[in-house]
């Protein structure tokens, strides 16, 4: 297996962010998102984030998955939710109608409804009534400056910020390769995942880009598989 550089970020368009991609195959990369997702625990790092926001605020927790794909974390937390008796409200955004449509069109179990909305995180402003603005497997698909950008205003739209991306290693790099051709029949997720870890940040990068949008006190941990998690809380 020969590693490409990456010592720099290269950033490339993935298959999944072309309108005009087969609403069949972009499912199947669904799919396998939300297996590697699974895989890497991301909806149980985003539910410790509610539960600490339900010891010191009143329920309802409301909280908004920005850019949320096929919805597979939103489900996820709404049965974690379920499970644990506690009343959230769990919504998710998406600039794409093909991920919106999956998403809405998932079983959901009991407890509040769940909305799906079509919102352009870059060019359109962020919901201010959510306790927990959260993200994942996003940053590495945008600019350095829109990055900025985008974390000033979810920090100013929510009292608390809470991340997860892949990280830009070697070791991510055959990662990502071996699990996507193990659990995912999808063309798609392999060319995309490839894309993805090359287009990455570094933890130093990172640590920067929150520094540059004015996130004090951010904690920014490495995490499995290859990942790194931010946790911000607006002071007071």
């Amino acid at each position: 297996m020969i590693l490409p550089d990456l010592s720099q970020r290269r950033l490339q368009s993935e298959l999944m962010d072309d309108p005009a991609l087969d609403p069949r195959r972009h499912h199947g990369a669904l799919r396998a998102l939300e297996t590697i997702n699974a895989l890497s625990w991301s909806a149980g790092r985003i539910w410790k984030e509610v539960l600490r926001l339900s010891r010191t605020r009143d329920q309802p927790i409301r909280v908004l998955d920005l850019a949320c794909g096929g919805g597979d974390i939103v489900h996820a937390l709404q049965r974690r939710a379920a499970s644990a008796g506690l009343s959230v409200e769990i919504h998710g955004c998406d600039r794409s109608r093909v991920a919106l449509d999956f998403a809405r069109a998932r079983k959901t179990q009991r407890g509040p409804a769940i909305e799906f909305f079509e919102l352009d995180l870059l060019d359109s402003p962020l919901p201010d009534d959510y306790d927990l603005l959260c993200c994942s497997l996003f940053f590495h698909h945008l600019r350095r400056e829109d990055l900025v950008d985008l974390l000033t205003r979810m920090s100013r739209a929510a009292p608390a910020v809470f991340a997860q991306d892949l990280l830009r290693t070697s070791v991510g790099h055959v990662l990502a390769r071996v699990a996507l051709h193990v659990f995912s029949t999808s063309d798609v997720a392999r060319v995309d995942g490839m894309r993805s870890v090359e287009g990455a940040f570094t933890l130093t990068e990172i640590a920067e880009i929150a520094e540059t949008a004015g996130l004090r006190g951010v904690d920014i941990q490495r995490c499995w598989p290859q990942r790194f998690s931010m946790s911000w809380r607006r002071d007071g």
